[in-house]
């Protein structure tokens, strides 16, 4: 038997300072989606500091609120990010 379907939200374009509060927004609602979310990010062309702000956001909201997020298929742009940042391991193995 397998476990219940995550709710599902794609970002896809730029997620960076221009786009960071509609983002912001967006994924607050998306955390009342229910206790299991995932996050898929293949569509992200461009993330910047603002941007992983918005995701690390996310996972203290989705951690305050005892949900299970999980940040997937990073595009080539949010890998570059993520380790640049030394936080690779952290946003894929904690959210």
């Amino acid at each position: 038997m397998t476990g219940p379907v995550p709710a599902r939200l794609e970002i896809e374009g730029e997620l960076t300072i221009i786009s960071a509060a509609e983002h912001h927004e967006r994924l607050l609602r998306f955390l009342t989606g229910g206790p299991d979310l995932e996050i898929g990010l293949s569509g992200v062309i461009e993330l910047d500091t603002a941007g992983l702000q918005v995701l690390l956001m996310a996972r203290h909201e989705a951690r305050r609120r005892d949900l299970r997020l999980r940040l997937t298929e990073h595009s080539p742009a949010v890998r570059d990010v993520l380790a640049l940042a030394w936080l690779t391991p952290d946003l894929e193995a904690a959210a």
